[in-house]
Order: C-alpha cells, then structure tokens, then sequence
C-alpha cells in the first residue's frame, strides 16, 4: 500500500472576475474523478488496484477563487508492475489535467507497506490447528485476497510466516460506526494462540 498527496496550485482571484485567477479546486475535482480510470483503463484486467481519496481541502465560503488545493488518499496493489502503473499514472494525469486548467500539480507517493505473503507449511500448520480448535467446517483455507495493508507484512518479508482472520459473527465489518466486537470470538482466539504455541513448540519429554 501507498499513499499519495497531489497539491494543486493555481491562482487566487475574486469570483467576479474569473479571467484573473485560476480556480485550483476544478482541476483538483477533476483529477479525483479521472484517476479513478487508471484501474479500469491502464491495468491488465486479470490483476487487481485499488485508488482511494480519503481527503480534498481547499478553499472556503466566500467570493474568491482558490490558489491552492490537496488530495490525499491511498494506492493499493498485489503486483509491484501494478504499484509501478499506478505510481506513473497518478502523476502523469495530475499533471496533464492541471496544466490544462493553467495550474500545476505536485504528486507525492510514498510506499508503506509491502503485500502480504503467507507461507504454505506455516499456512498448514495454522489451518490443521485451527480445525482442532474449531472444528472443520469453521476454517476456511482458501481464503480470498485482501485489499487490507497490514505491519506483519514486514515480518513475512524476513521470515516464513502465517498471518489469519478470525469471525466475529454478522457484524457490520471494520470501520463501519455499526462494527460491534463480538466478545464470544475471545475465547476462539486464546485456545488458537494457545494451541498453536502448543503444536510448534511442544514441550520436551523429560
């Protein structure tokens, strides 16, 4: 996962007279719209991205033009040729949809987690553990690809691993105001955690 920050400068003028300035928020609204076709348009159909805006400020209530205006929001890939897509892209539409208004935009993109990677013999170790646990119509081994960035990325990067996802029941999912922890899953966890420290690291036989 990256995240992005495009700036946006133009020329501030009074809203009566428009052929003075340069309205920097109409490019910047315009970027946000148009970067969305670089999935659809410059990757391969059968990889996967993800382009996210979480924040567009400019401006405020009055009469006057905006001189400067930022997006922020986050790239998301499995591929590094799609990482490299979308990193090239981002810029080149940036700024080829702000000097056609006049303005300039200034693109910075800035990688912060690597793709997760399980590992097959840790992955079947967690999976063998966790039927014992819960029984094997509960355990899904094959589970889809997540978009989600994630800090043990960096682990597997170093080390074979296994990263898993534990059921919280029917709740609205993460970041939704309506997510509600469902506390009968702690007791799931702790026997996992606790078997499978059990199974990898069994005490020895005195």
């Amino acid at each position: 996962m990256a995240s992005f920050k495009i700036i946006v400068d133009g020329k501030s003028a009074h809203a009566a007279s428009p052929q003075a300035g340069v309205d920097a928020l109409l490019p910047a609204a315009n970027i946000l719209i148009a970067l969305q076709t670089i999935i659809a348009r410059n990757v391969h159909p059968l990889k996967s991205g993800v382009i996210s805006f979480g924040s567009f400020q400019g401006g405020k209530p009055g009469g006057a033009f905006v001189g400067s205006s930022e997006l922020r929001g986050l790239a998301r890939w499995f591929e590094p040729e799609v990482r490299d897509t979308m990193a090239r892209r981002i810029v080149d539409i940036s700024e080829g949809i702000a000097s056609s208004y006049g303005a300039t935009a200034t693109v910075t993109f800035r990688n912060l987690y690597p793709v997760v990677v399980n590992s097959p013999a840790e992955t079947a170790l967690a999976v063998e553990v966790a039927r014992s646990v819960m029984g094997e119509d509960a355990v899904d081994p094959d589970h889809s690809q997540l978009m989600g960035s994630e800090d043990f990325a960096f682990m597997l990067d170093q080390r074979p691993g296994n990263i898993a996802l534990l059921g919280n029941g029917s709740t609205a999912g993460l970041h939704d105001p309506n997510y509600d922890f469902n506390d009968a899953a702690i007791h799931y966890g702790i026997n996992y955690w606790a078997r499978l420290v059990e199974t990898a690291l069994p005490l020895e036989s005195s």
